[in-house]
């Protein structure tokens, strides 16, 4: 489907993205993916990433844009989680910006920590339409282990780029308690809301699930994935379900 590069400048750092829009000129519900954290695993050639899953989604009438959160990729700074959530403000002004965006009729789709930062974003703007949260985590559990270990992780991995970044562990860490899910995911109703989540996720336990359903207003739904892992992005079972929601809920 046709794409286009998009650049974003979000507290000066450069924020790298991709729109995808169908070929007819009437403005389309819209959909922006959020990605989560890189694992720091080569990439699998065989794999479309998010790129397939955005054309994929355009194919079906959908207006979609994808972008890599600061600290991945090809988009500038940091990994830092109140960063992503303004980066994801970024990308939802931009969309606002488009013709070619039904603006009235926006979703937000996110993976892991880019579910949680949507969670988090979607409580506080009322531009976003609706919700599908592929497993998100209620908290952030692995603040427990040693933060200059999680930070060294991060470095190695190349999410962390600065040599004196973060300049304050304990700011950087509180970020992560702003953010957690768990504390806003009230706030998306009355919009609707999915979350979704796999039996055998081996980074984020399912309980956390079951803890955002429950304590989400209505209207939402809960769809549990038999014997699906953490990258729910690459399960044909709960691609399919996220396509049939937001097809109901976008039209």
């Amino acid at each position: 489907m046709p794409s286009t590069a998009v650049s974003l400048a979000v507290d000066g750092i450069a924020i790298a993205g991709e729109f995808y829009f169908p070929h007819a000129d009437v403005p389309h519900p819209a959909i922006c993916i959020c990605h989560g954290i890189p694992s720091g695993n080569p990439p699998d050639p065989t794999d479309g990433g998010y790129p397939a899953l955005a054309d994929s989604l355009c194919r079906e009438g959908f207006a979609v844009f994808i972008f890599n959160f600061r600290g991945c990729r090809n988009s500038g700074g940091n990994f830092d989680i109140p960063g992503w959530s303004r980066d994801l403000n970024a990308a939802i002004d931009y969309l606002h910006t488009l013709p070619e965006v039904d603006s009235s009729r926006l979703a937000l789709l996110g993976f892991s920590a880019g579910a949680a930062v949507s969670a988090f974003v979607a409580a506080h703007d009322k531009r976003v339409s609706c919700l599908a949260l592929c497993a998100c985590p209620a908290e952030f559990k692995f603040l427990s282990d040693s933060p200059q270990a999680l930070i060294d992780h991060f470095r190695r991995i190349g999410i962390i780029r600065g040599t004196d970044f973060p300049a304050s562990v304990d700011e950087w860490l509180d970020g992560f308690q702003l953010v957690k899910p768990i504390d806003h995911i009230a706030e998306i109703a009355p919009r609707p809301l999915l979350v979704v989540h796999g039996t055998k996720d081996e980074v984020v336990d399912i309980s956390h699930a079951r803890r955002l359903y429950r304590k989400a207003g209505k209207p939402k739904e809960l769809s549990i994935i038999e014997g699906a892992g953490h990258r729910l992005r690459q399960d044909e079972q709960a691609m399919k379900i996220v396509m049939g929601w937001l097809k109901r809920s976008l039209r």
